[in-house]
């Protein structure tokens, strides 16, 4: 885990070419496997997952002249990988002929299909749960129920009030907890 003078030093890094490339490598050792189970949330399928890592990565070392350090390196990756995610899903529905407000059950085949899901059927229902969500409900469900982020940082990454997270998250439990006890 990096501290705070130790992120500093490494975003100095970042910006003087001498010591780039040493830092990039610091920041994808330690957010390398944040990034992916973010994205692993967000499309399910690990190769899907594995790709729109490298993808996310790809663009930050191609756009590290635009980083000047002012918000926390993590908060700039997850923001790169989040879009990532949302371009590529937009991808996968015009593909699939889902539009924007029909559930994203695709995404629940592909993981049913996946060599590397080991969950059993109550880790199914509430995947299908939370796909049917709207996307930033998902997102946040995901940011705080999973990874117990704190609401100011989703804030940043999403660029959204933290109230309105807030309610975000309260209806996407709601939905969920609806979901998973109407047929019982």
């Amino acid at each position: 885990m990096l501290f705070n003078s130790e992120k500093r030093e490494i975003a100095l890094q970042l910006q003087d070419p001498a010591t780039r490339r040493e830092a990039f490598t610091q920041i994808v050792s330690q957010y390398g496997e944040k990034l992916y189970w973010q994205i692993r949330k967000m499309v399910l399928n690990h190769d899907d997952a594995d790709d729109l890592l490298q993808n996310t990565f790809l663009k930050a070392w191609s756009n590290l002249d635009y980083f000047r350090g002012e918000a926390k390196i993590s908060t700039w990756l997850f923001k790169i990988a989040i879009n990532e995610c949302i371009t590529f899903l937009n991808k996968q529905r015009t593909q699939n002929n889902v539009s924007l407000d029909d559930t994203d059950v695709f995404l629940l085949e592909q993981l049913r299909s996946d060599e590397y899901f080991s969950g059993d059927e109550v880790q199914l229902k509430l995947q299908e749960a939370i796909l049917r969500l709207p996307e930033k409900q998902r997102l946040v469900f995901n940011m705080k129920y999973f990874d117990d982020m704190k609401y100011d940082d989703m804030s940043e990454i999403l660029g959204t009030s933290v109230g309105a997270l807030k309610a975000s998250y309260h209806y996407a439990v709601k939905k969920i907890e609806e979901y998973l006890t109407r047929d019982v």
